[in-house]
């Protein structure tokens, strides 16, 4: 098998500029101070409830079959 040639790259080191820009008050006062997440999971709450049942009665089921398949 031949050797494997790794190519090196070189990066050149990009101009840097320096900037200080200060916080501008626009940006700051477009955020609403009322405006809260409040997301609504009841919906997951539904669906993990189901998923946990349907998989504790595969459960039992499973543990009752054992005893009636010796």
């Amino acid at each position: 098998m031949a050797k494997k040639v790794k190519k090196r790259s070189t990066n050149a080191p990009a101009a840097v500029v320096a900037k200080t820009e200060t916080a501008t008050p626009k940006a700051a006062a477009s955020r609403t101070p009322t405006a809260e997440f409040d997301p609504d999971y009841s919906f997951v709450k539904k669906d993990l409830k189901r998923i946990g049942i349907l998989a504790g009665s595969f459960f039992v089921v499973l543990v009752v079959l054992s005893f009636f398949l010796r």
